[in-house]
């Protein structure tokens, strides 16, 4: 532990492969997606439980969760199963390029969420961005459109898939105002579990059955991609500003795509490289003008 906090970029690594391969995991599971997207919920919530249940603070928080509070975390946790289920479901119709760097607007779409619902202020600066950030994802989808390994239809699930994580990520910017980030995920995780598998149950599937494959991607991507992936990245705000932290998370797209050719085959096209490079350009764009404004407000306070 001393190593890694000694040399926190090594961790930034880790964290930056383990999201990255969340897309490449997810095309090597034969299961239909809300199966794949179930089976990672329900790992997380099994390997997280031991340590919730571990530690009396944790358990006293719960205990102490109000109704409201209980009530968001189930809406937050509901969003988050439509995207997984919505993006695991992209990567059928559509390449990991595509996919990556589409729901990685994420960020655009919380902004937007936080301007018009939360009376929050956009700069010329994030207007500009977002406006990059769309055209990117237009030209991704012309891409797709004019005969690459993608399709439209995919490209729009990663869409809907990004639009959905941002909902999420709103709601827990009201949840979590007074609870702890082990104790809101897992609730939420627990929530979005039990939305995954109602979800496949109404589609007709059933949670077993889908062969050894299935169950162990999921445990992969539950290792890999959230608790090695997003969870590294949450410890890195101790040694890191939160506009270093969220700029390497961009890093996705690229090193995702660079693993879908060596590991999957799958060539980009010569627009969705510039789409996709458009697309985070905007996104990085719109993340460096929000850390100067947090950095003005901070000198004015």
């Amino acid at each position: 532990m001393k190593f890694l906090e000694k040399h926190p970029m090594t961790m930034i690594v880790i964290g930056i492969i383990g999201i990255s391969l969340s897309a490449i995991l997810v095309k090597y599971s034969y299961a239909p997606s809300s199966v794949t997207a179930a089976y990672r919920l329900l790992w997380t919530v099994l390997l997280m439980t031991p340590v919730v249940l571990g530690k009396k603070s944790y358990l006293a928080e719960l205990r102490q969760t109000d109704r409201k509070t209980v009530c968001l975390c189930a809406v937050s946790g509901i969003f988050l199963a439509l995207h997984f289920t919505f993006w695991f479901e992209s990567l059928s119709h559509t390449t990991v390029a595509s996919s990556t760097a589409i729901v990685c607007t994420e960020v655009i779409w919380v902004a937007l969420g936080f301007t018009i619902f939360m009376k929050g202020h956009l700069s010329r600066t994030a207007v500009i961005s977002i406006i990059f950030t769309l055209a990117g994802s237009v030209l991704i989808a012309f891409s797709d459109s004019a005969g690459s390994h993608g399709s439209p239809f995919g490209d729009m699930l990663a869409l809907a898939a990004a639009v959905f994580v941002a909902v999420y990520t709103l709601i827990g910017r009201i949840a979590r105002t007074e609870m702890s980030t082990v104790s809101y995920t897992y609730i939420v995780y627990g929530f979005c579990s039990i939305s995954l598998v109602f979800t496949l149950l109404v589609q007709g599937y059933s949670l077993f059955g889908h062969g050894k494959r299935a169950a162990v991607v999921g445990l992969l991507l539950s290792i890999f991609s959230t608790l090695l992936g997003h969870s590294i990245f949450s410890w890195c705000l101790k040694f890191f500003s939160p506009a270093f932290v969220s700029a390497s998370k961009l890093c996705e797209p690229v090193v995702a795509s660079v693993f879908a050719v060596f590991l999957l085959q799958e060539l980009p096209a010569v627009l969705q490289v510039l789409g996709g490079l458009i697309t985070v350009g905007g996104v990085l764009l719109y993340s460096r003008a929000e850390a100067r404004e947090a950095g003005q407000t901070s000198v004015d306070t």
